[in-house]
């Protein structure tokens, strides 16, 4: 398995908005070729990171252009660009 873990930085005043844009997206993510697992998480000051579980880096790679137009989604949200860095999973676990 592989990961892809995004860092972002939203505009406080706008995580609202960004929230509901995310749900509306949800079923769109979700749907993507190899996703196992997909966690968006935010503090009050709008930094975030999102971590999605694939099933390899090859299928996560494919995907890309579908991750941007996403990501493009929510640009006016953003006060700069996503971060994306790749890793090799070594456990995934949840209850």
């Amino acid at each position: 398995m592989f990961a892809r873990v995004t860092t972002f930085r939203m505009k406080p005043d706008r995580i609202a908005e960004a929230e509901a844009k995310l749900n509306e997206l949800i079923p769109q993510i979700m749907s993507m070729p190899g996703l196992k697992s997909f966690t968006n998480v935010i503090d009050s000051e709008g930094n975030g990171v999102v971590m999605s579980v694939v099933e390899s880096e090859e299928i996560s790679n494919a995907n890309q252009e579908q991750v941007a137009q996403i990501w493009a989604a929510f640009s006016d949200f953003l006060s700069e660009p996503p971060s994306a860095n790749g890793y090799r999973v070594l456990s995934h676990q949840s209850n």
